[in-house]
């Protein structure tokens, strides 16, 4: 009761302060350059990547439709976090309103479950490729395809419902510093004053069901993609599928690394620091790196891109 009555008389969280990358004035300016050309690299990349996959029909591939959704998720991503990462490295700790915060939150979370299931889509993809090829235009058919792509962002969108409903429930009361560059998970329920074992409860089951269920999916596809690759006849077909399966798998495996030690978590995490330099490889270098993994170096996409330039 004399808790109760305490948080009453609080007042109640108007607006959280980001602190940023770094408070020291020279290296905010060095990292808001790097930043700010790492953030306009992605945007052009996917932008390309969109274009290209759009304006030639032999792209109008399964593959192609998921790597088009995966450039168009990546945009939103990094126009989600990154601008705020650029303003506080700019202007030093920024005021963030609460119902801001928990937009950015809202928006953030529902990107990243997406790229999870999207992540695992596409290894699904790949896997009935190079594992049943000869039943792929059936296993793969427009009512599947399309119908992983409207569940990995439906999907998304509904966890980031109930996650940031839950979160926006929570009573703030001071202080109202965010160690971080923008409103995550984390450092939001370490400034709640009020118990959050619930919410801790709802954001442990959710990253059970949406990260190690589509990490499990995608390596147990490029298990088997591996499997069949060690068959394959010719030392030259292995070799350049074990190349791209190499690449697709440091870039998953990184991705999935830091979200999972992050957000698969049933505590808060403390170590802020730590949180923001993870938060960094999957908000800024995996989305500047999934197009020319995925995209960039695929010599169809080359050969489309190469007739785009010529024909202008």
């Amino acid at each position: 009761m004399e808790r109760s009555l305490e948080l009453g008389n609080m007042t109640r969280v108007q607006q959280f302060v980001l602190l940023g990358l770094s408070t020291s004035l020279g290296i905010r300016d060095v990292l808001f350059a790097v930043f700010l050309t790492l953030y306009l690299l992605t945007l052009l990349e996917n932008t390309l990547i969109i274009y290209l996959i759009c304006s030639h029909r032999e792209l109008h591939k399964p593959m192609y439709f998921f790597l088009g959704n995966l450039s168009c998720l990546e945009m939103c991503y990094v126009s989600v976090t990154i601008p705020s990462l650029l303003m506080g490295l700019w202007t030093g700790p920024c005021h963030v309103p609460f119902t801001a915060c928990m937009t950015q939150l809202f928006f953030f979370i529902s990107l990243i479950c997406t790229e999870c299931t999207l992540l695992a889509s596409m290894a699904y993809d790949r896997y009935v490729a190079i594992c049943h090829p000869l039943h792929y235009p059936l296993l793969m058919r427009p009512q599947v395809f399309l119908g992983l792509a409207m569940t990995s962002w439906f999907g998304g969108l509904l966890v980031s419902v109930i996650k940031t409903a839950c979160i926006a429930s929570l009573s703030y009361c001071g202080p109202n510093v965010l160690n971080h560059f923008f409103c995550d998970v984390s450092p939001l329920l370490n400034l709640s004053c009020t118990h959050v074992a619930l919410t801790e409860l709802v954001d442990f089951i959710s990253a059970i069901v949406i990260l190690w269920s589509s990490l499990i999916i995608a390596i147990a596809s490029y298990v088997a993609i591996v499997r069949a690759v060690l068959h394959m006849p010719s030392a030259a077909a292995r070799c350049k599928a074990f190349s791209t399966c190499a690449s697709h798998l440091i870039v998953v495996g990184i991705f999935y690394s830091a979200t999972i030690f992050i957000y698969a978590r049933p505590n808060r995490i403390e170590a802020m620091d730590l949180n923001k330099i993870l938060s960094v490889i999957y908000t800024v270098v995996t989305p500047m790196c999934n197009p020319v993994i995925y995209c960039l170096r695929n010599k169809e996409v080359q050969a489309a891109f190469h007739r785009t330039i010529h024909s202008s």
